[in-house]
């Protein structure tokens, strides 16, 4: 299964298409919705990354796809802003919500 990001700015796409991971970068509401509907079409996708802004902004956008589907799992991760969260807050999210350490 393949991570796909949902950025809200290029530094972190651009970090993030360094590491293998495709995305797209997008700044308004409709373009959100758009984008996490593409991208649970994609059945080879299992992660879908949010830059935590969206989190803050969209909050209802973001707990209606994740209260609808099981899968893609959807994680917000920090932007080049940073956030107070432990290094390791994206491993061991996904390692509670599917049981297993990676």
């Amino acid at each position: 299964m393949k991570m796909f990001l949902i950025s809200d700015n290029v530094d972190t796409y651009t970090g993030m298409r360094l590491a293998g991971v495709d995305g797209v970068v997008v700044h308004e509401r409709d373009e959100l919705h758009q984008a996490l509907e593409d991208v649970l079409k994609d059945k080879s996708v299992g992660i879908v990354l949010l830059t935590e802004k969206f989190g803050r902004e969209f909050p209802d956008i973001i707990d209606t796809f994740r209260l609808e589907r099981k899968m893609p799992l959807l994680v917000e991760i920090p932007d080049r802003h940073g956030t107070g969260r432990k290094k390791d807050f994206i491993t061991s999210y996904i390692t509670e919500a599917i049981g297993l350490k990676l």
